[in-house]
């Protein structure tokens, strides 16, 4: 299976980036092929809403690296996303990615039944807090008919390396297994 993974956290040893690793070295150890963009370190901008996706024949007419994501995107069998909770919300440097995920709608391409999984995590204790990242992508993933396999939500995590003090990384290896 081909899996894209898209993070969004800005800190490479980060909590986030912690799970994900984990999660790959699952996913890659039953064969599968992972592909990861951290859109924090690559230049992504929001949507224009000028309708004009795929007339280049890119994803977008912006020319920015989210037309590098969109081809494997398209290609996967499966998707996760990774964000740590950012103000209740998900951080900016993931957002463009998301919303630009419309290209494929407005373009009529056909993207549905890819299975799709969350990794997140927040600074409060609260559960809860999540809801910013989780439910925005229930609503998407069933938008674009996507298979939701599951997520992992950590809370009580903001240093660098809180997630060893969590099961975390575990939970996000056990995640890769779902696919």
């Amino acid at each position: 299976m081909k899996i894209t993974v898209i993070t969004g956290s800005p800190r490479k040893g980060g909590n986030t980036f912690a799970m994900v690793d984990a999660f790959i070295k699952a996913a890659e150890a039953k064969g599968h092929k992972v592909m990861r963009f951290d859109a924090a370190m690559m230049k992504i901008g929001g949507c224009h809403a000028c309708m004009t996706c795929f007339k280049t024949g890119k994803a977008c007419s912006f020319d920015d690296d989210f037309n590098v994501i969109a081809p494997h995107i398209f290609d996967a069998d499966a998707v996760v996303y990774a964000a740590p909770v950012y103000w209740y919300s998900f951080p900016s440097q993931i957002k463009g990615v998301i919303d630009r995920v419309f290209s494929f709608c407005v373009a009529g391409k056909n993207i549905a039944g890819k299975k799709c999984g969350i990794i997140t995590c927040c600074e409060e204790h609260d559960p809860t807090v999540m809801d910013g990242v989780t439910m925005p992508l229930h609503r998407t993933f069933d938008l674009l008919k996507w298979n939701f396999v599951g997520e992992v939500c950590v809370p009580g995590v903001f240093k660098e390396k809180d997630i060893a003090t969590t099961d975390g990384c575990a939970l996000a290896a056990a995640l890769a297994e779902k696919f």
